[in-house]
């Protein structure tokens, strides 16, 4: 597997929470270990990224993690279209 930053795993956690998940599916779609997982949860839901419900044991991506999500794929795209031109 090659390096990861932790932006795009960021953005692999948010993208997979858009559709209300569970830690488990979160984990094995991001290739992550366990506490690997715990923290990155963890910064997500203190910057708002990322909501939990206790009840159902589910994350949701918040708006402003679609916002970052959205942002992350433009950044995507441009430094795609960028160094194919060079």
């Amino acid at each position: 597997m090659k390096y990861r930053s932790r932006t795009e795993i960021t953005a692999i956690i948010l993208d997979t929470a858009n559709r209300e998940t569970t830690k488990i599916k979160i984990m094995y779609n991001a290739y992550l270990s366990y506490n690997q997982l715990k923290e990155y949860l963890s910064i997500l839901i203190e910057n708002n990224l990322l909501e939990y419900f206790e009840g159902a044991r589910t994350y949701k991506t918040t708006e402003k993690g679609l916002n970052f999500l959205k942002m992350y794929r433009e950044m995507a795209e441009l430094l795609k279209t960028s160094t194919e031109i060079e």
